[in-house]
């Protein structure tokens, strides 16, 4: 993180760590995170995520809907370049080929995908490598082609925030958590604090977001866990696994800039949020891009829960018929 600061590079919090884990994976270091910090960090996000919901919003929700039509559109035409692509090209098994090109959620990903006989190990390193070449990209445009300063603090310090407003955010944040989990929404950890967060902010309680100390301390640790995900790895994973990982990446980015485009030119979204909205990254990772980036976070956030949605829903259906 330091050196990323140090050397002015974008998203120092988010990609320093992330890249440090990855040198050290790469070195024969072992590594792993622990589930309740990570989930922690990733409830500041979801409340930050749901303080960017106002009125406004709201009213713009029937012009939102013209490109979240584009997002099962934007679905098909990934699996049908990063399948053909895993399995033929990469030689994978049927199953982690089909579950390693959706670009869903992770965790949901490697449960459909071992189901079905697919190999987990591959599954986890081929998505981390998808979200690991998104984080690197998307920034590097943001920044080399439209000027976009990701280097600064994503909001107010903690010092001029109201104690009050920092009391609803947490009780927001724990129990809108608490709450997701119980039902078993997926996701719980950032969704859950993003509805109760975003219900208190249309409500006009919560009128600020979570101060940058906290948003920062939640791209350190989510950063992390992302680089944490390749411990143990072998070259020969990194020779077949992560080189396949990458081109399958770029893959998915070609057709992302392609949908972008599209919502950019029939004039529904401004660059900045038709990037972030359909740039298959994690939901986590998407949100700090459009907080530090100062992007319309519900707009983005919105796209990305509409494709997890979808793909969670239908890829153990398709993956059947398929069979």
């Amino acid at each position: 993180m330091l050196l990323f600061r140090l050397a002015s590079l974008p998203l120092p919090f988010l990609l320093g760590p992330l890249f440090a884990c990855l040198a050290a994976a790469l070195a024969g270091l072992r590594m792993a995170s622990w589930a309740p910090l990570t989930d922690t960090m990733r409830t500041v996000l979801g409340v930050a995520v749901g303080a960017s919901l106002t009125p406004a919003l709201i009213g713009a929700l029937p012009a939102m809907a013209l490109s979240l039509m584009l997002a099962p559109l934007f679905l098909l035409a990934a699996g049908a370049a990063g399948y053909p692509y895993l399995r033929r090209i990469c030689g994978f098994d049927r199953a982690t080929a089909f579950y390693a090109a959706m670009p869903g959620g992770l965790q949901d990903m490697l449960l459909f995908g071992e189901e079905a006989g697919g190999d987990p190990r591959a599954l986890s390193l081929l998505h981390a490598t998808r979200v690991l070449l998104i984080v690197t990209v998307v920034p590097a445009i943001l920044v080399l082609a439209y000027g976009i300063d990701l280097t600064g603090a994503p909001g107010a310090p903690a010092r001029d925030i109201a104690p009050s407003q920092m009391a609803i955010m947490v009780a927001a944040g724990l129990v809108g958590w608490r709450v997701a989990k119980h039902v078993g929404l997926f996701g719980a950890s950032i969704l859950g604090p993003m509805i109760a967060a975003g219900a208190l902010s249309l409500a006009g309680v919560i009128q600020t977001r979570p101060p940058a100390e906290a948003i920062q301390a939640a791209q350190f640790f989510i950063g992390l866990v992302v680089g944490v995900k390749y411990s143990g790895i072998t070259w020969a994973e990194v020779r077949r696994i992560f080189v396949s990982g990458l081109g399958h990446g770029l893959i998915l980015a070609a057709i992302a800039a392609i949908f972008a485009e599209i919502v950019v030119l029939a004039d529904l979204a401004p660059p900045l949020d038709a990037i972030l909205a359909f740039s298959p990254g994690g939901q986590a990772e998407m949100a700090i891009m459009a907080i530090v980036a100062g992007a319309d976070v519900a707009y983005v956030i919105v796209h990305h829960v509409t494709r997890i949605v979808i793909v969670i829903t239908c890829a153990p259906l398709v993956f059947r018929w398929l069979r």
